[in-house]
């Protein structure tokens, strides 16, 4: 059921989706070196001059010590999430997704494979690393928070940085110039990008050199310990982004691919389809699943479903009781006696009409191997019931196993 309170004014408004919040957040981050790293990305990118190929030339050369360069790294996350509100993360494709992505269409298939990989697949989305984080995390204020008592990547990201550059270090100051001076020519360049090739790979070279230096100097506590840090959180940023990539893009595929094997199941309930789905395919899992899927509906029942073994005893009572059982309860009354154990399908119940009940609860006996030797005919009766009343309780285990069995993800 939908709550209804503010439902009318959300369908009378715009969502008005961004990654401000992220954007917000990023913008704590840009302090002293960090902010030019950030300028001199955004200056390459923005370029109209500049030839892609010079462009990824000159970012990759410093990107030398990438735990630094920390404005490239969050300039890409943040133009990650844009693609994803967009919806241009998924790639269009003639056959899979003719038509652009929205936000909302990413939305609903992260959302369905919530539900469908447990039903398949038998364990949560994230053990598949299919949960909401793992394909929305960045917009999803993973940097900004924990589960544990560990920092989020931002905050550590902050301490680390100002604790950096609240010490003068002389490499730190060099790195910030060589950032300051590149930015300054690839600013100043108008004319033809042939001309210049030689002074942007010259700045790309000295802000690379810089970045070793600040890397070396920070080699030795007390900057050890925000160097390091400096270093898992890049990673942790990479390793996100690049897990939401690999999701989003090929998600229409995958949820495809599941919807897929659910159809497949649905063919299981014609006899005739599934008897042809035995006889084309070749593989040993599919054809074992339609052999025995009539067996195992057949052994499904509601009744039996339990959630601990401690419920199993509960269940069996209720099932003994629903069905009149036990139905014989007085060892004396022989002839009930001696007509229950006919109906038990280990007793061999040939001739018995020649018999009395006396002699077939002895025979009876003789056949289930309970001692009748120096026993008498009531004790001989009390035996043989309390074996019959077991096995009509020994069979509903049996069936609720087989229950169990069936219903079991495998």
């Amino acid at each position: 059921m939908t709550a209804k309170k503010g439902l009318k004014s959300l369908a009378e408004s715009n969502p008005e989706f961004s990654n401000q919040q992220i954007e917000n957040a990023v913008n704590e981050l840009k302090i002293g070196w960090v902010a030019k790293t950030f300028t001199l990305d955004t200056a390459i990118k923005n370029n109209n001059v500049l030839t892609n190929t010079q462009k990824n030339n000159a970012r990759l050369t410093i990107n030398n010590q990438p735990h630094l360069n920390i404005g490239r790294y969050l300039n890409d996350m943040l133009a990650h999430t844009d693609t994803i509100l967009d919806g241009t993360i998924i790639p269009l494709d003639d056959a899979t997704n003719p038509t652009p992505s929205t936000f909302l269409d990413i939305l609903q298939s992260v959302l369905s494979l919530q539900s469908t990989i447990p039903e398949l697949l038998g364990v949560p989305a994230s053990e598949k690393s299919r949960d909401v984080n793992d394909h929305l995390g960045t917009l999803n204020n993973k940097f900004l928070e924990t589960e544990d008592s560990s920092l989020p990547v931002f905050t550590s990201l902050k301490e680390s940085i100002s604790f950096i550059n609240a010490n003068t270090v002389a490499t730190d100051t060099l790195y910030q110039t060589a950032l300051t001076n590149m930015t300054t020519f690839v600013d100043s360049v108008v004319g033809d990008s042939t001309d210049f090739q030689q002074t942007l790979d010259g700045h790309a070279t000295e802000v690379a050199t810089a970045a070793t230096n600040f890397n070396t100097a920070l080699g030795s506590e007390p900057y050890l310990t925000h160097r390091t840090r400096l270093i898992t959180d890049n990673e942790r940023v990479d390793v996100q982004v690049a897990l939401e990539k690999s999701n989003l893009t090929n998600i229409n595929t995958f949820l495809d691919n599941l919807n897929d094997y659910n159809s497949y199941t649905a063919l299981a309930e014609d006899s005739e389809l599934r008897k042809l789905m035995t006889r084309v395919s070749q593989n040993t899992n599919w054809i074992t699943y339609f052999n025995e899927y009539e067996q195992n509906q057949a052994n499904l029942n509601p009744l039996y479903t339990t959630d601990t073994d401690s419920d199993k005893s509960a269940v069996i009572d209720q099932v003994l009781s629903d069905s009149g059982l036990p139905d014989v309860t007085d060892p004396t009354d022989f002839d009930a006696v001696a007509n229950k154990a006919k109906q038990d399908s280990r007793i061999d119940t040939r001739n018995y009409d020649r018999l009395t009940a006396e002699q077939q609860i002895t025979d009876a006996c003789k056949q289930l191997n309970i001692t009748t030797a120096n026993r008498v005919l009531l004790d001989q009766s009390r035996n043989l019931l309390n074996n019959l009343n077991q096995r009509d309780r020994d069979i509903i285990a049996a069936e609720l196993d087989s229950n169990e069995d069936a219903d079991t993800l495998t």
